[in-house]
């Protein structure tokens, strides 16, 4: 075996930071809330930072890293282009994860289930709160198209930054979808990888609550 691949198995941590006990409650919203406020007050960078992963219409799946903005009555919102990768895959498949990690806490939360957009006023709001870089930007990029160079996304700005010299309004492609969950892991690292984790599953308007072997 060369060093690069005995670095890659040796490369591992011991899990010392916590554990969830049996007091993590019934209702997975204020976990999670409980959770994100710890990350978002401790040492983690960019809390707020998760991979989505989606299906194709052929089962081919893939993901990307994205921020959550809003929890919006239990509802997990994100905003990209409708017209990318992803939001054609979401088009064509609406079920999707989503997958925060904590590695500075040693938590990991895991969300599945549907994924529908928002109204278009919520997307409006948040466009409108955005930087106008950002805003511009939305208007730039033809997200996950072919782009012969550099150059050519950096004159398609100075374009967009001469027609809108005001108010930039919100593209008809670009704006938001919420996760409404189906079920919810927890997930605490333990050491000698016997992790806690606590799964949560929808059933009807309440959830049932178990633990998983590690």
């Amino acid at each position: 075996m060369n060093d690069f691949l005995k670095k890659m198995r040796d490369d591992h941590h011991e899990f010392d930071r916590g554990q969830l006990e049996d007091q993590y409650g019934k209702n997975p919203y204020e976990l999670f809330q409980q959770w994100y406020d710890e990350a978002q007050h401790g040492e983690v960078l960019e809390a707020n930072a998760f991979a989505l992963a989606t299906v194709n219409s052929e089962g081919l799946p893939s993901s990307r890293i994205l921020y959550l903005k809003e929890l919006d009555q239990e509802e997990f919102v994100f905003y990209t282009n409708y017209q990318s990768r992803k939001g054609e895959e979401l088009a064509a498949n609406s079920q999707a994860s989503m997958l925060f990690f904590w590695p500075e806490l040693q938590r990991q939360i895991r969300i599945e289930g549907k994924v529908t957009r928002v109204a278009d006023s919520l997307s409006d709001a948040y466009f409108a709160s955005r930087p106008r870089g950002s805003q511009i930007g939305a208007w730039a990029s033809q997200q996950s198209q072919l782009l012969t160079s550099r150059q050519e996304l950096e004159d398609r700005i100075a374009e967009l930054e001469k027609q809108y010299t005001g108010e930039v309004p919100r593209p008809p492609h670009w704006g938001g979808y919420a996760l409404s969950p189906e079920s919810l892991e927890f997930w605490q690292g333990r050491a000698s990888r016997l992790h806690d984790r606590i799964y949560f599953e929808r059933k009807g308007s309440s959830w049932d609550v178990c633990r998983l072997n590690p």
